[in-house]
């Protein structure tokens, strides 16, 4: 009879690192799409290796193109942007493997993308990953981020409560 009156328990979802490095904030990415949440929230890594695996058991929601980029979809619906370096669409895939497709299932520690760091410096381009939360206008009711040395698959990286 009072089941309208009660509360539903909000979700809080623990993602770890996609890549070992140290996370920064967002606003340290030069590039403006990222460092003033136009893409969504979250948080940017300086990688220290070049791999890139999945945070997390979701659904490869799209593998862009050039392959320095891919959009991965979690469970309960939110979809993360792993998107390796800044404008390194330039780079047309050169220095880039993807080891996925868009529509693959994919196993928390499973390799997503590997990439030349040294290619993408010597193309004069930063690094940096921003990791954001594409729909988290729609989604997030609050999220946490946690900076400074990270590894991938085991340090946590953002703590998300979902709108209920």
């Amino acid at each position: 009879m009072f089941s309208k009156w009660k509360s539903k328990k909000q979700q809080t979802l623990e993602i770890t690192s996609p890549l070992t490095g140290t996370a920064v904030p967002l606003d340290q990415v030069p590039d403006e799409a990222f460092a003033g949440g136009h893409m969504g929230k979250g948080l940017a890594i300086e990688p220290a290796d070049g791999k890139l695996i999945a945070p997390f058991d979701g659904v490869v929601a799209h593998v862009i193109k050039s392959k320095h980029a891919v959009i991965v979809e979690h469970e309960n619906g939110l979809q993360f942007l792993f998107h390796i370096g800044i404008n390194t669409v330039g780079l047309k895939g050169s220095g880039f493997t993807s080891h996925v497709n868009t529509g693959d299932k994919v196993k928390a520690g499973q390799t997503l993308i590997e990439f030349d760091m040294e290619a993408i410096r010597a193309a004069g381009l930063p690094t940096v990953t921003p990791v954001i939360i594409t729909n988290s206008e729609d989604k997030v009711e609050q999220m946490e981020t946690k900076l400074g040395a990270v590894t991938a698959g085991q340090s946590e990286i953002l703590s998300v409560t979902l709108k209920s």
